[in-house]
């Protein structure tokens, strides 16, 4: 008989700098028109579009965000450089990438009530990692000391649950006892500050989860995980070409077409049907109506989506208690906002409660799971 699975324990690590929405504004605004005023001729002359001004209100009102934390601040507000400033580590130094991992990884092992000893696999899942090779998972098992296998999965900001669905399959089939899941986005060196559409969307931070067996769980909350479900359908609305074939192409490895570009309208359109029609498909397989639900622990990437999302499934809007909203302080965190949601958000459920995580994004793709209060 297969296990049982549960989700025993989750990590939040926030870093300790935070842009707001008016710092960002200012620079950026600072920029545009300086830009403007080098370029003033061409634009004059229609050869050059000059660059339109932002607004701490405009950006409220599209996306929900006030603020974003961020791994290292200095150089984001430069406007002679206007992308983070992260000193280089040798390869014998624990990466930036891991050591957000590790901080959030301690975090979900104190809440599972959790050694090193007691797992045996790592997945790091997440938008980007800092390098090819090797794994980050792989370093980041390495810091903690963690026996068996380790490795990356990038499914841009469905990486978490899609990560989490690899963990559940791992301890149902006993191929793994206990599995960390770790998502440290790192976004803010692929946001391109310079461009008024985008350069508010993300923020940085680290989540973690442990996935285990209900024989083995000892922590205090507790989710037995009802079931999983992803789905992929390709699209290019949501696209960075950033890669090392960047070299042989002879491309500019840093143009704006390797940084977070998006067609916000198509993805907006598109997405919320994809994922309402998801979940409540997931629901029904289940046995589960919507009404059931207590919690919805919704992707964080924009107010207006999880608006109408909530909407399509309710009939009506979802109370901040049913569906909590963390972007306002977080911005899109790409694959961990729903889990920062999660751990912000779960400790008061009660045994029984039923609650959905769900995350959408790139690919397109859409990851989910059922989670029920021990």
């Amino acid at each position: 008989m297969a296990n049982s699975v549960v989700i025993s324990g989750v990590g939040l690590w926030t870093p300790k700098y935070s842009v707001s929405n008016e710092e960002l504004v200012a620079s950026y605004n600072a920029w545009a028109a300086n830009y403007n005023e080098q370029h003033a001729e061409a634009i004059e002359q229609g050869d050059v579009i000059a660059k339109p001004f932002s607004s701490a209100e405009f950006i409220e009102k599209a996306s929900g965000i006030k603020s974003r934390y961020v791994y290292a601040k200095e150089g984001i507000l430069d406007i002679n450089r206007m992308r983070p400033s992260i000193a280089p580590r040798q390869d014998d130094e624990l990466s930036h990438q891991a050591e957000m991992a590790v901080e959030a990884a301690k975090k979900a092992l104190l809440a599972a009530n959790k050694t090193a000893r007691d797992i045996d696999m790592v997945v790091v899942s997440c938008a980007y990692t800092q390098r090819s090779y090797p794994a980050i998972a792989i370093e980041v098992q390495a810091a903690l000391g963690i026996e068996g296998f380790a490795f990356d999965m990038l499914v841009a900001c469905s990486a978490a649950t899609f990560g989490l669905q690899r963990a559940y399959d791992a301890v149902r089939s006993e191929s793994a006892k206990a599995v960390l899941v770790i998502n440290p986005e790192l976004t803010s060196p692929q946001v391109n500050y310079k461009d008024r559409d985008s350069h508010f969307i993300f923020g940085d931070v680290a989540t973690a989860i442990v996935v285990e067996s209900e024989a083995t769980c000892r922590s205090q909350h507790a989710f037995d995980v009802l079931g999983v479900k992803c789905v992929t359908s390709y699209s290019n609305n949501i696209r960075s070409n950033f890669g090392y074939v960047s070299f042989a192409t002879d491309e500019a490895p840093y143009g704006v077409d390797k940084l977070f570009h998006q067609n916000g309208r198509k993805v907006f359109k598109e997405v919320c049907p994809m994922a309402a029609e998801h979940i409540e498909g997931h629901l029904a397989s289940h046995g589960i109506e919507v009404s059931q639900l207590r919690r919805w622990w919704l992707h964080q990437a924009n107010i207006n989506m999880n608006l109408l999302i909530s909407k399509r499934l309710l009939g009506r809007d979802a109370s901040f208690d049913e569906a909590p909203i963390v972007l306002d302080e977080y911005a899109n965190t790409a694959s961990a906002g729903s889990i920062i949601a999660f751990a912000k958000y779960h400790e008061d459920m009660q045994a029984n409660d039923i609650g959905v995580i769900c995350s959408f994004g790139a690919g397109y793709s859409i990851g989910s799971l059922i989670l029920q209060k021990r």
